[in-house]
C-alpha cells in the first residue's frame, strides 16, 4: 500500500457539477450500474442499491450509505466493484435499508477526492428519496483514507463515519470532533499497519471526539468482511443524525446484507 499518494487536484467541479450532469443506467437490480457524466470535466462509474421496497413505498425517505472500495477495485469494470466490502454483501442481500452508492475509481487516479465525491452526491440525490440528515461515510483501506479525508473535507455532510484498514492524517482531526467515528482495523495487518489507524483514534480522542475502535487481534488486512457482515455497524449509523449525533435515535433492527456476524464489538 503506497500511502504518500501524489495530489489529484478537481478544482474545477464545484462550478461544473450543477451544469449538464445527466446519469444512466447500464443494468437493473439489486446494484445498477450507472455513470454520471458532468460536462466535459467528470465521469463518475458507480454502483447504486435500493432497498426492495423504495419504489413500493414512495413516501419514505431513506438513510444512505457512501461506500468507497480499495486500491484493487480501480478501473472501468464496476463488476470489480462487488468483489469486497459492502458492494459484495449487497449482491448476496435479500434486503437492506439503506440507499447504497458506491463510486469507482479510475485506473489513473491515485485516492479519493472529496470534491469529487461530494458533486456525485450532489448530482444524484436530487433524484433519490434519501434522508439528508441520515447519510453516512464508509470505506475499506485506500476507501477508508478517502473516509478521512472527505470527513475532514465535509464535517457536517455526513452523520457518522466507519473507516476499516485506513490511514488518515492526524492533523486534520480538529474538525472531526463534533462527528461520530467507528474505526476498524486487524492488528496483523502490514499492508496498512495498525497503528495508522490508532493515531487518528488517539488524535481524536485528544480533541474530545466521539470515536469508537475495533481492533481484530487476529485479522490482517481484510478486516472489512466481517466488519460488513455486522449488523451493529449499522444499527449504529442509524443512532446518529446529522447536526444531533448526541441524539440518539432508536435503533431500527436493521439486518446486515449478508449472515450476521457479531465478531466487532
Amino acid at each position: 500500500m503506497i500511502r504518500t499518494c501524489a495530489l489529484v487536484a478537481f478544482l474545477v467541479l464545484a462550478s461544473v457539477v450543477p451544469l449538464t450532469a445527466r446519469s444512466r443506467t447500464l443494468t437493473g437490480l439489486p446494484q445498477q450500474k450507472k455513470v454520471l457524466v458532468t460536462g466535459k470535466y467528470m465521469t463518475v462509474r458507480y454502483l447504486l442499491y435500493l432497498p426492495r421496497s423504495y419504489h413500493s413505498d414512495g413516501k419514505r425517505r431513506w438513510p444512505l450509505i457512501l461506500f468507497l472500495h480499495g486500491s484493487t477495485e480501480k478501473g472501468s469494470d464496476l463488476q470489480i466493484v462487488k468483489r469486497n466490502g459492502l458492494p459484495a454483501c449487497l449482491e448476496q442481500a435479500r434486503s437492506f435499508s439503506f440507499v447504497v452508492i458506491s463510486p469507482q475509481l479510475s485506473e489513473d487516479q491515485e485516492r479519493w477526492d472529496p470534491a469529487e465525491m461530494k458533486a456525485l452526491l450532489d448530482a444524484v440525490l436530487p433524484d433519490l428519496r434519501v434522508d439528508r440528515d441520515r447519510m453516512y461515510l464508509t470505506g475499506w483501506s485506500l476507501g477508508a483514507n478517502g473516509v478521512w479525508r472527505m470527513a475532514t473535507s465535509y464535517p457536517d455532510l455526513f452523520a457518522a463515519i466507519a473507516p476499516v484498514a485506513g490511514w488518515g492524517d492526524v492533523g486534520g482531526v480538529k474538525a472531526l470532533k463534533s462527528l461520530p467515528v467507528w474505526a476498524f482495523h486487524g492488528a496483523k495487518d502490514t499492508n496498512v499497519l495498525p497503528e495508522e489507524s490508532i493515531a487518528m483514534v488517539n488524535a481524536l480522542r485528544k480533541n474530545g471526539g466521539d470515536v469508537h475502535f475495533t481492533l481484530y487481534p487476529d485479522l490482517d488486512h481484510d478486516c472489512w468482511t466481517v466488519t460488513y457482515r455486522n449488523a451493529k455497524l449499522y444499527d449504529w449509523f442509524l443512532q446518529h443524525r446529522r447536526l444531533k449525533q448526541h441524539q440518539h435515535a432508536q435503533p431500527q433492527n436493521v439486518q446486515p446484507p449478508q449472515p450476521l456476524s457479531r465478531s466487532a464489538q
